[in-house]
């Protein structure tokens, strides 16, 4: 007769990990367990239910098995299957592999800063140095870096479920089964672990500060905002195209033995301009940066596409984009953002979208720039000046979009 899942020593790696990552006890005690011998080890659902491998429990010791307790709930925190889905419908993939491929970046993602400081590392885990790319990354921008090849045979037994890559399971309950999370109850949980980093952020890794400065402060829905963006600067024959291997073309059909590429589109170069006057504050600077990583995930990851000019009374050094945490964002004079626009519009190549992130308190040019603008407003009281009644502050240009941040 088959044992059953040993449940005390399953519950017993649960408490290691609480006890030693503390931030995350409020979704560990969430996940519901549920034994099935069709999961090769452990794996989450979208509705916070955690599938068991009795035997996989039975073979691994309390601290290892703590370890995947934390990896697997990573995977719902951060949504993974959620920004599988939309990276899939963005870029037309369909199928297990793929979705495969989806799982083995989100494990990149996360992988970095789960294991260690009482969490053993298991043998044979997915990390960025086994498919020779960099740590520290999205999953989105693993997933633009490398294919199912010879690097990822080892990891065709892979399986987290589908609340790590979005496609459902036979085993899966369903919305309708049992002990499933609401919506409600899913951002709950987020919310109160957010708290739980942002309370003591000094003993939690850089990976979740940024996940939690997220989770207060949503950024921007810049995938729609930079819509019109997109259309606008992929409207002219050759403009925003380029050749790509990623998908074939359908010509190749007609060629036997030949692949040929396929003409796709780009998303837009965005320069960033961000208003460091003295009166913005140091936390509406670090908004900005949780905007500057929204918008490199909207435009596919590709960071080469976003630069980011910090600007006050004068515009300083353009930084193309490597890790959004590593902007130097310097000035504290006056305010005068027309010198951004200016040295965007000088700077090759020429950008497709300008997002300017302000407190609003500057001039503006006066002629609509060649490049689509989208204006992010800190939110402010209401201008006055006492010695003129009639002051009015000055409003962004018609021209513009114009979102309020925050």
């Amino acid at each position: 007769m088959t044992p059953g899942l040993d449940e005390e020593k399953l519950f017993a790696a649960r408490l290691h990990a609480v006890r030693n990552r503390p931030y995350l006890a409020t979704a560990l005690f969430a996940l519901h367990t549920v034994e099935s011998r069709r999961v090769p080890t452990m794996a989450v659902d979208r509705h916070w239910r955690c599938y068991v491998s009795p035997s996989f429990v039975d073979r691994t010791p309390v601290e290892e098995l703590a370890g995947v307790w934390v990896h697997e709930v990573s995977h719902l925190l951060r949504d993974h299957h959620g920004r599988s889905d939309r990276f899939a419908a963005k870029h037309e993939l369909t199928g297990p592999a793929e979705r495969l491929r989806m799982n083995i970046a989100a494990d990149c993602e996360i992988n970095d800063d789960v294991f260690g400081d009482g969490l053993p590392r298991p043998e044979g885990v997915v990390e960025p140095a086994l498919l020779r790319l960099p740590e520290g990354q999205l999953m989105e921008d693993y997933l633009h870096q490398f294919r199912l090849g010879p690097y990822t045979a080892g990891f065709a037994w892979l399986d987290c479920g589908s609340g790590a890559d979005g496609l459902e399971r036979e085993w899966d309950l369903g919305a309708d089964g049992a002990h499933g999370l609401s919506a409600q109850e899913r951002d709950a949980v987020r919310f109160r672990v957010a708290q739980g980093v942002n309370s003591h952020p000094g003993n939690v890794p850089k990976g979740w500060q940024r996940w939690a400065e997220e989770a207060f402060q949503p950024p921007q829905p810049w995938r729609e905002l930079l819509g019109a963006a997109v259309r606008s600067a992929v409207s002219g024959p050759g403009v925003g195209e380029d050749y790509s291997y990623g998908r074939p073309s359908r010509r190749s059909a007609g060629l036997p033995g030949v692949v040929m590429p396929s003409l796709r589109r780009r998303p837009p170069r965005v320069c960033v301009i961000v208003d460091t006057s003295g009166s913005v504050s140091d936390p509406e600077l670090g908004a900005a940066i949780v905007e500057i990583a929204a918008i490199v995930r909207a435009v596919g990851g590709r960071r080469d596409l976003v630069s980011v000019l910090s600007c006050d009374a004068a515009a300083h050094a353009t930084h193309q984009l490597c890790r959004a945490e590593g902007i130097p964002l310097v000035g504290g004079g006056g305010t005068d953002l027309r010198t951004g626009f200016g040295k965007a519009l000088r700077t090759g190549p020429r950008p497709d979208v300008i997002v300017a992130l302000t407190d609003g308190q500057t001039p503006w040019p006066e002629a609509r720039p060649p490049a689509r603008t989208v204006i992010g407003l800190f939110p402010r009281q209401r201008a006055s000046d006492e010695n003129n009644p009639d002051y009015e502050p000055e409003t962004p240009p018609a021209w513009a979009r114009v979102i309020t941040l925050g």
